[in-house]
């Protein structure tokens, strides 16, 4: 029996800008996105009678609403086969985050579908699958990092920037993806948040997302505020449509020690990750 198990890393959005409202209800986008191969779910795949889908995360949803289900579906459909096999997720990337779990998880489901099935599917097939599923989805089909336009479907791999310390802090609530885009013509800017772009490493870090988000969310602002404050911080920003906001830190910073101040001057509910972006 073929068991296998295939890592869905995070990303961060290192820039994201919000061009213009489509009419296909979607955004122009412009965003360079980076991995962080150091937190990522785990899939497994076993080869079974019929299809069935297991998470350790009780608050998944196991229904037809997950994305890895449909992705099984969206795969059986473009390949015209049943996929008889058992995917075995395990959570590590927070919902809601801004990280892309969901869509990496989506990605990961794609490729081993193929992997099973003897490659069935081309390249630029399980692109166009991906990109029906959702905008970074196909992001994750990729090595390296990406700028990615038009819904954020269109993928040009760049040079990954230099590897980068980062902090991740994300607060106990979630930011669903379609408001923070539904609130983003009309948002406004908070007095005393820099939403100004922060130039590191030869990259402009800026996110359009922070304004509506940030109006919305004020803990979210603080909490960004709050990092750039930091001496151990050479820029922060928060990460697609949040609630994660991440911080780039100084050669030397102690992470753990900034998330544990955090944690007691802010919020001691906050999840931490730090790590490293991908070489």
């Amino acid at each position: 029996m073929t068991t296998f198990t295939l890592q869905a890393p995070a990303k961060l959005n290192l820039s994201l800008r919000v061009l213009a409202k489509r009419d296909d209800g979607f955004h122009e986008i412009d965003t360079l996105m980076v991995k962080l191969p150091g937190l990522a779910d785990e899939l497994e795949f076993s080869q079974a009678d019929a299809f069935a889908f297991k998470c350790d995360d009780p608050s998944v949803p196991g229904d037809e609403g997950n994305l890895v289900v449909k992705a099984v579906r969206a795969y059986e459909s473009a390949a015209g086969i049943r996929c008889r096999c058992t995917i075995s997720l395990k959570k590590t990337i927070p919902h809601g985050a801004g990280l892309g779990g969901g869509s990496s998880d989506a990605a990961m489901t794609l490729l081993g579908l193929n992997r099973l099935h003897d490659f069935k599917l081309s390249v630029d097939s399980m692109h166009e699958l991906a990109a029906s599923l959702g905008s970074d989805i196909p992001f994750f089909l990729t090595t390296g990092a990406s700028r990615c336009t038009g819904r954020g479907e269109k993928i040009e791999p760049v040079s990954s920037p230099p590897p980068m310390t980062i902090l991740l802090l994300k607060p106990s609530f979630n930011v669903p993806t379609p408001d923070a885009y539904g609130r983003w013509q009309q948002s406004l800017e908070l007095p005393g948040v820099r939403y100004a772009a922060q130039e590191i490493g030869g990259i402009s870090l800026a996110n359009d997302l922070e304004r509506p988000v940030f109006e919305k969310h004020r803990f979210l602002a603080e909490l960004k505020q709050w990092l750039l404050a930091r001496r151990e911080t050479d820029a922060a920003l928060m990460s697609g449509s949040g609630s994660t906001v991440f911080a780039i830190l100084k050669d030397g910073a102690d992470a753990n020690a900034l998330a544990k101040s955090a944690r007691h001057e802010l919020d001691p509910g906050l999840w931490h990750w730090a790590g490293r972006t991908e070489d």
